[in-house]
C-alpha cells in the first residue's frame, strides 16, 4: 500500500509540475484571450459582460506601462517577482493597523500570475501557487511578456478587461492612442476597477491619478539612465 502511495504522489507531482510549466512555456508565446476571473465575473454580475481585445505591448501607449508600475509596482523592473521591502511594510502597517483593510504587496508579476493561471482569494494554497506561478513566468517569460499579458488580463471596469477594451469604452480610442493623462487614470482605478471608474472619475481618483503622473516621470527619467 506505501509503495503505491508513493508511486501515486511521484506520478501525480510529476503531472503537476510538467503541466505546469508547459503551461507556462505556451503562453509565453500565445496571447491569453481568457482567465478564470473573467469567467469567475460571469456568474457573479447581475449583467453578463465580458469586453476584451488582447492588443501586443507595441500596440499601448508607451505611457501604459510606466503609469500601472507608479501605480502598482514601482521596482517591478528591479526585482524578480517579489518586492521584499514592500512585503515588510505592509506586514508592518497590518500588525499595527489590525482594524483597519488589509494592505497588500503584490507585484506585478503575482498579480499576473494570479490573473492567468490561479482564481481570488487569501488562502494559504492559492498564495503558495500564486508564488509558485511566480517564480516560473519571471523565469520564461521576461519583463516586457509580464508587463504584456498583465495589461491585457487586468480588470479595468466590471466586465471589461485590458487596457485596449478599456480605452474603446471609457474614451473612443484605442491602446495606442492613449495620453498619458488617461493612463494614469486607468492605472489609477486599479486597486479596485468595479468600484472606481477611469471614465466618470472621483476626486479621490483624480488625486491618484496626479500622484501616478508625478511617479511616471520619475521612472522614466530613471529608466533612461
Amino acid at each position: 500500500m506505501l509503495r503505491r502511495i508513493r508511486l501515486f504522489l511521484r506520478w501525480s507531482l510529476g503531472l503537476f509540475f510538467g503541466s505546469t510549466i508547459m503551461a507556462v512555456i505556451v503562453l509565453r508565446f500565445v496571447p491569453v484571450y481568457f482567465t478564470p476571473l473573467m469567467f469567475i465575473r460571469l456568474f457573479q454580475n447581475d449583467e453578463v459582460k465580458l469586453s476584451h481585445e488582447w492588443v501586443a505591448l507595441d500596440e499601448m501607449s508607451a505611457d501604459m506601462p510606466y503609469a500601472v508600475m507608479g501605480s502598482e509596482d514601482a521596482k517591478f523592473l528591479e526585482h524578480w517577482g517579489f518586492d521584499l521591502d514592500a512585503i515588510q511594510k505592509a506586514a508592518e502597517h497590518n500588525e499595527r493597523h489590525p482594524d483597519k483593510p488589509v494592505h497588500g504587496a503584490s507585484t506585478i508579476t503575482q498579480q499576473t500570475a494570479k490573473n492567468v493561471f490561479l482564481w481570488p482569494g487569501r488562502s494559504w494554497l492559492r498564495k503558495g501557487l500564486e508564488a509558485y506561478f511566480t517564480v516560473l513566468i519571471e523565469l520564461l517569460w521576461g519583463k516586457d511578456r509580464i508587463m504584456e499579458v498583465y495589461l491585457n488580463s487586468i480588470e479595468t471596469a466590471p466586465g471589461i478587461y485590458g487596457v485596449e477594451a478599456v480605452a474603446q469604452e471609457h474614451f473612443g480610442c484605442h491602446a495606442k492612442q492613449l495620453s498619458a493623462q488617461q493612463c494614469a487614470l486607468i492605472a489609477a482605478t486599479l486597486p479596485n476597477p468595479r468600484r472606481f471608474s477611469s471614465k466618470s472619475p472621483s476626486q479621490y481618483i483624480k488625486k491618484r491619478q496626479a500622484r501616478i503622473l508625478k511617479e511616471m516621470k520619475y521612472l522614466k527619467a530613471h529608466d533612461k539612465k
